[in-house]
């Protein structure tokens, strides 16, 4: 039953948004090959898509899944349920996607489990796949005494130049409000920054989004909460920790940072916050290198919020030059079984020929029974075939999520 469902899911799902963009829904998540997918898909090189879900899997915990998603066949499959050994030692609830290494293996985290906790509390892991499906844990997180090491990471990894892996924690370090570390492939890790390290937590705190290497070299990321007006923070770290703050956010240009940067063509950072800006409904900003932030679109500036709210997730740059995104709510269609009784969420496109244009270009839940989803909470991929690629946190044609591309 399940595969003529998907059949013909699959056959209604093609919805042009515009003369040139076509709106797929690819795949649908059941709980036993994930739920809730919210965390960023990444393309290896062997061409298939990789991701994670924060729920489901074929233990009773639910505690996530690491999946694979083939775009020449259509065919998602679920390549590891957390919570496979005992007291969940291998973690659970991923919230953050996968990053492929230059040794092909991928890598992520876990924000529960782990060897030093309680199955409940919140210390977490890092993990490694394997090109045969195989998951490995590499670290436990909470291995030093309180947690020194950072715990509860909430956002994946980057590679950097030098081969290692960096990332943040949301909890953890020296004053527990999370850190910046350094990882070996093969497990040994380094805490390069412990935040709330100035006065005020100027420096931010609570950092949820992956960091990002500059074509400069330098490493550069965001923090949820601190700086000067606790809005939230941009900075920037070497390889070997040496920090900086960029910016501090003050609610008119944005609050509430949980997707990570992007560096576009022209050098510039942009990024999305949740909240803020003109309709305080969450902006789009550009910064350059040196912390100069410039909001380039206040969300719910259209009536009714057709133009998408609450942005989590963050940007990609298409071959075109052009920014594309996502927001959790807003858009033209509503649903009460999947969207709380709200919106359900838009896709959403920044063109700039020397001075930016916002455009809508679909509102999650535009198919029955929201058969392409609702909610996207992760940053869309651009894969080889020229398609954006992403997901959907709720919805779909089993309830718990779905795959979609977005084709031009």
């Amino acid at each position: 039953m399940r595969s003529v469902c998907f059949v013909l899911v699959f056959c209604i799902a093609a919805v042009m948004v515009s003369s040139a963009q076509t709106f797929m829904s690819v795949a649908s998540f059941d709980y036993t090959n994930g739920s809730a997918p919210s965390n960023p898909l990444v393309q290896a090189t062997n061409g298939n898509l990789y991701g994670t879900t924060n729920q489901g899997g074929a233990n009773s915990t639910s505690g996530g899944t690491v999946f694979e998603y083939d775009p020449s066949t259509s065919e998602l499959t679920s390549l590891y349920s957390f919570c496979s050994e005992t007291n969940c030692a291998d973690g659970f609830r991923p919230n953050g996607g996968l990053v492929q290494a230059t040794n092909g293996n991928l890598y992520g985290t876990t924000s529960y489990g782990g060897v030093n906790c309680q199955e409940q509390l919140g210390c977490g892991t890092i993990f490694e796949v394997t090109a045969t499906g195989a998951v490995n844990t590499i670290y436990s997180f909470c291995s030093q005494p309180n947690c020194t090491d950072g715990r509860y990471p909430m956002a994946g990894l980057v590679q950097a130049s030098n081969g290692n892996l960096y990332g943040t924690t949301y909890k953890g370090g020296n004053a527990g409000v999370g850190t910046v570390f350094e990882i070996t492939p093969a497990g040994t890790l380094t805490t390069r920054y412990s935040f709330c390290s100035q006065a005020n937590c100027t420096d931010g705190e609570y950092p949820v989004t992956p960091l990002i290497q500059a074509a400069s070299g330098l490493l550069y990321g965001t923090t949820a909460w601190g700086g000067t007006s606790n809005d939230g923070t941009a900075f920037r770290i070497t390889e070997k920790g040496k920090f900086t703050t960029l910016h501090s956010f003050d609610g008119a240009d944005g609050r509430l940072l949980e997707a990570g940067l992007v560096q576009a063509t022209n050098k510039k950072f942009y990024g999305t916050a949740v909240y803020g800006g003109a309709n305080g409904e969450g902006t789009v900003f550009e910064m350059t290198a040196a912390g100069k932030v410039t909001p380039l679109y206040s969300f719910c500036s259209q009536t009714n919020c057709a133009d998408g709210e609450t942005p989590q997730a963050g940007l990609v740059q298409g071959a075109n030059g052009d920014l594309y995104g996502t927001t959790a709510l807003g858009g033209v269609n509503v649903s009460e079984q999947f969207c709380s009784g709200t919106t359900c969420g838009t896709i959403f496109e920044i063109t700039s020929t020397g001075k930016f244009k916002f455009t809508s270009l679909y509102s999650f839940c535009s198919q029955a029974n929201c058969a392409d989803g609702v909610t996207p909470q992760a940053a869309m991929v651009q894969a080889t075939d020229g398609s954006l690629y992403g997901t959907t946190s709720s919805g779909g044609a089993y309830g718990p999520g779905s795959l979609f591309s977005l084709s031009f």
